[in-house]
């Protein structure tokens, strides 16, 4: 199990073109690698939405998104034209790169304990350290004051290790 302060694990997978990309890609550089379930589902579609709309404050941390499911090239492509999404969408097929970040095991759901996606998400410092971490992640959560989303809070934990 991956914990803060680990070496991010090294991988190459490919993107919505095809073009395959690497963390080293991304050496001395902020990171944040998001793993979800599934395109153009509920919770995935809010969540990448999410993440689209903080895009610019990202980039103004110096920092790049890159969300990571099973689906191919072809289904990250329609999801990207579907919701206009400006993040990299990687391919992980054989969840080898879920594996190795602990995105992948056993979750509950609807009550039943099944192997699946645990929805995950990791920044990672320019050393290619793992800097924060979220695991189980809910997308949304409703409070009497509001709703928080989880990309906002990465956002500023981002913000904060920069700071």
């Amino acid at each position: 199990m991956l914990n803060v302060g680990d070496k991010a694990p090294d991988f190459t997978l490919p993107d919505e073109n095809g073009k395959m990309v690497s963390l080293s890609d991304y050496a001395g550089k902020w990171l944040v690698v998001y793993f979800y379930p599934k395109d153009d589902t509920p919770g995935c579609t809010k969540e990448a939405c999410d993440f689209t709309e903080n895009v610019n404050d990202f980039s103004d941390l110096n920092a790049k998104v890159i969300g990571i499911s099973r689906d191919d090239a072809e289904k990250h492509q329609k999801f990207i034209l579907k919701y206009d999404l400006n993040l990299t969408l990687l391919s992980d097929p054989d969840k080898s790169v879920h594996e190795a970040y602990g995105a992948w095991g056993l979750k509950k759901n609807y009550g039943k304990e099944i192997m699946g996606v645990i929805r995950s998400t990791f920044i990672i410092n320019p050393d290619g350290e793992i800097a924060a971490l979220w695991r189980k992640v809910s997308v949304r959560v409703k409070r009497k004051s509001g709703v928080f989303k989880h990309a906002d809070k990465v956002r500023d934990t981002l913000a904060e290790l920069q700071a």
